[in-house]
């Protein structure tokens, strides 16, 4: 496995960087409907082709197996193939992002406790929540900040 930084974002990339989000979500947020989860969907490939600094786990066949998105210190993004989870990806990408870009903040679905452990295991700590996530939906997130 290695960890690839992204410039240019074609369309067979975002299409398999769609299906490893489908296929995260769908197993780590619970609380989405199907018809949320194509929903939020649609405003997937905007994110990814839009994210400042893209960073993709490749498997050794070169499939697009994990991805993170970071923003001005913040991660915007980390999504892992369902079948690929708790092999130490996520924590190879986000020390990755720690490392080189000083990722200090994120936000996370209070309801993706998983999620928010790995976060917490990582060393980030919640400063803030909110009830509504950024859409307005009532799914509360947790803003958190790297404690160290």
């Amino acid at each position: 496995m290695r960890i690839v930084e992204i410039k240019e974002r074609t369309e067979i990339l975002i299409n398999q960087l769609l299906e490893v989000w489908e296929d995260s979500v769908k197993a780590t947020h619970l609380f989405l409907s199907s018809e949320e989860i194509e929903n939020i969907k649609e405003y997937v490939p905007q994110a990814i082709s839009g994210v400042s600094h893209l960073v993709i786990m490749e498997s050794e066949s070169h499939k697009s197996i994990a991805f993170m998105g970071i923003e001005d210190r913040k991660l915007e993004m980390l999504f892992i193939k369902n079948s690929e989870r708790g092999k130490g990806l996520g924590k190879q990408l986000l020390n990755y992002g720690i490392e080189n870009y000083n990722v200090n903040r994120l936000a996370v679905n209070e309801q993706n406790p998983e999620a928010k452990g790995f976060y917490e295991y990582m060393g980030f700590k919640t400063y803030k929540r909110t009830e509504l996530d950024e859409q307005g939906n009532p799914y509360p997130i947790l803003y958190m900040r790297l404690d160290r």
